[in-house]
């Protein structure tokens, strides 16, 4: 810079020199004499020099300001750009989306956190304030609006309000925004910078926190919160109790906060269920606990106490939760309950002895009636009376003799709810029975279709696969319609898993409107028959269950019935 001055006063002065020598020669050859021109340009010479020195002074004077102005403009923009920088890095860690807002001509600039944060592109962003106002939630727009021109207006520096900001997607997000007011000197308002910040997690958290305030103020559960540590093998003090632990226990808050809830320990508490307790908060592990308490008033109940830790993210155990509900009235059903299955446990081998006790007695005079009736077979009588007595005395024992054998196998079935099983065929099970049934087969002559060419084999018991199929065969033929032909069609299909036995008659069928429930119940009976039993069926079902089957029917009067048995094959 300095050299640039020496270089424009020499410039100056070499011009100078040349329009005064030229102007000395001019005036010389017309206005003076030539003996006095020398003098003339010695003077112009001089001058020249002097205002020569006089520009150098002032053009370094103005060179040494305009270095100093220079300078400190250089310093201004370092600092503005250092700043902008600083401005950059804390929007970046903040992730805040800085706005600037020029109050009278209403322009409005947003940094790059509206595209960051709200999904905006440059383009798509507006520059006044009603873009701004435009994006803010319904339910929030006209409270916002109205708090922030009252801060205007109010000219207070600083102002902050929580609402719902739209994203360019169409979804909100909660946001927290802070400004700061810029006035002129005459203390109006013209220009505001603020920061929106992304506080959506924090209020999705504060709603949880508030939702989970709730369910705990509201539990019908008595909850407790004690501190981690416990001193001198006792349950660490309470800091919080929720108003179901004061209704429950008769303690207010104050009174039991900062104490141990060792308090309620009392003379019938369970010793080994407390120490169980004391050796999971060591452990820090959770734990459940039945124990009988004691309230304010020294009353006792009982009551399910568990204690659950809770760890920071360190996995330090930082507090105890614990949950507690009073089983007073569970405890009391449980040893009614108790006390009854004692009971009918003792009814039931009762019952089973007299069963048991009953068909033994009764076999043998029920044989000895049954020798004397076939001795009675062999002697002639000739009075016609007689023979009819005999013979209704020889049906009904038989009949009994039949039900007394039917009432065993429901005794063995119920005493022995595991059988044995093992690959049958059905067809050798079918030859079995229809060998049984001959006599009858072969008098009343029913039409019988068969059809087992999905299902050869069934993977069940054959004893009582044979005693469920001469049970229902049986029914078939008593209970036939007098009206047609005898038809019956025992079908079996694997569908799946599982073995399907369909078994149709078109007998006399049986009101299911009127008996549906009671179809497989003991001694129940749905036709005027005098030898049926109401066993029967009873019977079927008991076996069916015990092989892990099921059986339902389906019957209309005067048309038939279905019997449908599902087996697992």
């Amino acid at each position: 810079m300095k050299s640039k001055t020496i270089q424009i006063t020499l410039v100056y002065v070499i011009i100078s020199l040349i329009v005064a020598a030229a102007g000395h020669n001019i005036i010389t050859k017309y206005f003076f004499e030539p003996k006095y021109s020398f003098l003339f340009l010695l003077k112009d010479a001089f001058i020249i020099l002097t205002t020569g020195f006089i520009f150098k002074y002032i053009l370094s004077k103005n060179e040494n300001k305009n270095i100093s102005v220079f300078e400190k403009l250089q310093e201004t923009n370092q600092e503005i750009k250092e700043s902008n920088e600083k401005y950059d890095i804390v929007a970046k860690a903040t992730s805040d989306t800085i706005w600037d807002w020029k109050i009278p001509e209403d322009s409005i600039n947003w940094n790059k956190g509206i595209e960051s944060v709200f999904g905006y592109k440059p383009e798509e962003v507006g520059k006044t304030s009603k873009w701004w106002f435009d994006k803010i939630h319904p339910e929030d727009s006209i409270r916002m609006s109205i708090k922030l021109y009252s801060f205007i207006e109010q000219k207070t520096e600083k102002w902050q309000d929580q609402y719902r900001f739209r994203c360019a997607d169409g979804t909100y997000k909660y946001v927290l925004d802070r400004g700061f007011l810029l006035k002129d000197e005459n203390g109006r308002a013209i220009r505001m910078i603020g920061a929106i910040q992304d506080i959506t997690k924090q209020k999705e958290e504060e709603q949880r926190l508030k939702l989970l305030e709730t369910v705990i103020t509201q539990s019908k559960d008595s909850i407790l919160i004690t501190e981690a540590n416990s001193v001198d093998r006792k349950i660490p003090r309470i800091v919080y109790v929720n108003p179901a632990f004061s209704q429950m226990s008769g303690y207010r808050s104050n009174e039991i906060i900062g104490k141990s809830a060792n308090i309620f320990k009392g003379p019938k508490s369970d010793s080994e269920e407390l120490k169980k307790l004391l050796r999971a908060i060591k452990n820090e592990e959770e734990c459940v606990i039945e124990t009988i308490t004691y309230t304010k008033t020294q009353e006792e109940y009982w009551v399910r106490f568990a204690m659950i830790p809770i760890f920071n993210n360190e996995d330090i155990i930082t507090h105890w939760i614990s949950i507690q509900r009073d089983i007073t009235d569970e405890k009391k059903l449980e040893t009614e309950k108790e006390h009854l299955i004692r009971e009918l446990t003792q009814n039931n081998k009762d019952l089973k002895q007299f069963s048991y006790i009953t068909s033994h007695n009764l076999r043998a005079p029920l044989s000895n009636l049954i020798g004397l009736l076939n001795l009675i077979e062999d002697i002639p009588i000739e009075d016609e009376e007689l023979k009819e007595i005999l013979a209704g005395f020889t049906k009904s024992t038989h009949l009994l003799n039949e039900t007394i054998n039917d009432l065993v196998k429901v005794i063995i079935i119920k005493d022995n709810p595991s059988m044995q099983k093992e690959e049958v065929s059905l067809k050798e099970v079918f030859e079995n029975v229809f060998s049984q049934l001959s006599f009858q087969i072969e008098l009343h002559k029913p039409i019988i279709k068969l059809k087992f060419d999905k299902v050869p084999l069934l993977n069940t018991n054959k004893a009582y696969i044979e005693s469920i199929l001469l049970n229902l065969l049986t029914n078939s033929i008593k209970y036939k319609s007098e009206n047609r032909k005898l038809k019956i069609s025992i079908v079996a299909d694997q569908i799946d898993n599982q073995a399907v036995l369909t078994f149709k008659d078109n007998g006399i069928g049986i009101d299911l409107e009127r008996n549906r429930d009671k179809v497989f119940g003991l001694y129940q009976r749905f036709h005027n028959y005098p030898d049926s039993k109401g066993l029967g069926l009873y019977l079927v079902k008991s076996q069916v269950e015990t092989m892990g089957g099921t059986i339902s029917i389906d019957s209309e009067v005067n048309k038939g019935t279905t019997f449908t048995i599902t087996f697992k094959n």
